[in-house]
């Protein structure tokens, strides 16, 4: 019998060897030119060590994080390129081997080693800090949601340490890759779910002094990746994740083979008041999972409208993202932008939409409309004719919820983008650019490209070299240039 073996897509080379850090380096222009108002940093974080000492990690979200930053100028642009210095990555550095659990990964120490020991959980899991960041006034954070934030230099990238933001945050408390900032007072807003079941709720200023948090004990809820923030509500849909904590704690399972899917159970909705993090409502509807939401707002009617990517389990979702370090995916994942209708009193959903059919990730928007009403998300989407499971996004997307319309950049066969970021105009409010990396795999190489966000159908205004291979990553944010 002949067995017919999937086959290594051109994708799989963007993460087949660890990044090679850069010091701060001139980019070539490929094509186009700089958009003249164009002034500021962009910063990606993602895995950028997937391997050490000829072992792989268990899962995509055990890579050792890794930050780009891209500073625009007047007279072009410059990259660099660094690992955040975890406590973590420096000791398995040194030893060139794995020294602590994750989310794919027991703690190779076992057991044994806590014999007579109380177990904390900084101890067993490494702070991979590789999934967002986010550019307060003097320093980035770069997040990962297991725990606290790592602390960096804007402009060289060297790592701080942990933030802990004065002591108000206990070691290993998790704070969420996806904070989210409301453009009209500067407040930030963050979560973190902890194995004790308990969602941790944060409001920082805009300097990122934290000024309040609290904790709402969730009955069986102990992976929520993000939240929506609409006007005056936080609103949090719970998917039916369980977790086998004994086999966990035993070592005897890895976080992500500990966590389960509960068909027969409900999403729950649960709606928090901003200033005083009371729950104004909680309700359930069909099990469906997401990782991420786009953005939500108030109608005037008083009902919330909002949108996130809709997958219909998490099983096939962690599996795939398990899959795509080994540079061969298997497991087809399908998550498709779904609109919703909310009443926040009831935590009633009114109406679900699907907007986008194809295959879809990655949902931003403009940042200055974070919670407000706001017409277009972009997405990274399947090309036409192809599903996400062996190959991975290539082409983006802007959907306008005025108009219906979609309109994509089709980036052409062996090229694949990463999360797309919308960078509004310094002046002009209906002016704006999408930005994101982009991974040739005919020429295994990495590039910025940008597009005018109106005209996505057409060819990128600008297109920048990297001196290095940036493998694929999560998110990214913007500083523009009037913030430095």
């Amino acid at each position: 019998m002949t067995v017919t073996l999937p086959s290594r897509k051109a994708w799989a080379k963007n993460l087949a060897e660890p990044a090679q850090e850069f010091d701060s380096t001139p980019l070539p222009i490929l094509s186009g030119r700089i958009p003249p108002a164009l002034g500021g940093t962009l910063y990606r974080n993602g895995p950028g060590r997937l391997s050490r000492g000829g072992e792989k990690v268990g899962h995509w979200f055990d890579g050792d994080g890794a930050i780009l930053a891209v500073h625009f100028q007047n007279e072009g642009a410059t990259g660099l390129y660094r690992y955040v210095k975890t406590a973590g990555y420096v000791a398995e550095e040194k030893a060139n081997r794995y020294l602590f659990g994750n989310y794919g990964m027991k703690d190779p120490k076992g057991l044994l080693n806590y014999w007579g020991k109380m177990i904390r959980q900084q101890d067993v899991f490494k702070n991979a800090a590789n999934t967002s960041v986010i550019a307060l006034p003097d320093r980035l954070l770069a997040l990962w949601e297991g725990g606290e934030p790592y602390g960096l230099d804007l402009d060289t990238l060297e790592t701080f340490g942990l933030e802990n933001f004065e002591s108000q945050l206990a070691p290993a408390q998790p704070f969420s890759a996806h904070p989210l900032k409301d453009p009209l007072t500067g407040d930030i807003f963050s979560i973190g779910v902890d194995l004790q079941f308990n969602l941790n709720l944060y409001r920082l200023n805009a300097a990122g002094k934290l000024l309040k948090q609290t904790k709402i004990k969730l009955e069986k809820a102990p992976f929520c990746h993000s939240f929506c923030l609409a006007g005056q509500y936080l609103i949090f849909f719970l998917p039916p994740i369980t977790l086998e904590k004994l086999p966990l704690l035993l070592n005897q399972k890895t976080y992500a083979d500990a966590l389960g899917w509960d068909q027969s159970d409900s999403t729950k909705i649960l709606v928090i008041d901003r200033d005083s993090f009371e729950i104004v409502s909680q309700g359930e509807t069909e099990a469906w999972f997401q990782w991420h939401y786009g953005n939500g707002c108030v109608l005037p009617d008083g009902n919330v409208r909002l949108d996130f990517v809709h997958f219909p389990d998490f099983i096939q979702t962690n599996e795939y993202l398990r899959e795509v370090p080994t540079g061969i995916t298997k497991t087809a994942s399908h998550g498709h932008l779904w609109q919703v209708i909310l009443n926040p009193k009831t935590a009633q959903i009114l109406s679900k939409t699907p907007i986008v059919e194809r295959t879809c990730e990655f949902p931003v928007i403009n940042p200055q409309l974070t919670g407000q009403d706001w017409r277009y998300t972009y997405v990274a989407l399947q090309r036409q004719g192809v599903e996400l499971g062996e190959e991975w996004f290539g082409a983006i997307a802007r959907v306008d919820y005025q108009t219906d319309q979609i309109i994509e950049a089709d980036l052409g066969e062996n090229k694949y983008p990463n999360e797309p970021l919308y960078i509004a105009h310094p002046t002009d409010p209906d002016q704006g650019w999408i930005i994101t990396l982009v991974y040739d795999g005919d020429r295994h190489q990495s590039e910025v490209w940008i597009w005018d966000e109106a005209r996505l159908d057409q060819e990128p205004i600008c297109c920048l070299g990297l001196p290095v291979v940036i493998p694929f990553g999560f998110h990214g944010t913007w500083r523009s240039g009037k913030e430095s």
